[in-house]
């Protein structure tokens, strides 16, 4: 039922060839060949699926906008 409308079609955020990006992403990571920007290996799941979705993104693909950094509070 997660994702789906009442009519059985489904609403995805992420287009499927995004989805195998992050998947390759993951892969690349584990591997030991994914890099960041400044050149260091990757070491974290959550960078890597953040750096999958950010080249998805360049390349036009399905995925929601990044979200945006709340501003800290000062009081």
């Amino acid at each position: 039922m997660h994702g789906e409308t009442s009519c059985g079609g489904s609403i995805a955020k992420y287009s499927r060839s995004a989805g195998k990006d992050v998947k390759r992403a993951l892969d690349r990571r584990k591997k030991g060949t994914l890099k960041s920007g400044k050149g260091g290996t990757v070491k974290s799941r959550k960078q890597a699926i953040a750096i999958a979705l950010s080249e998805a993104r360049k390349k036009g693909k399905k995925v929601p906008k990044r979200k945006s950094r709340s501003k800290a509070k000062t009081s």
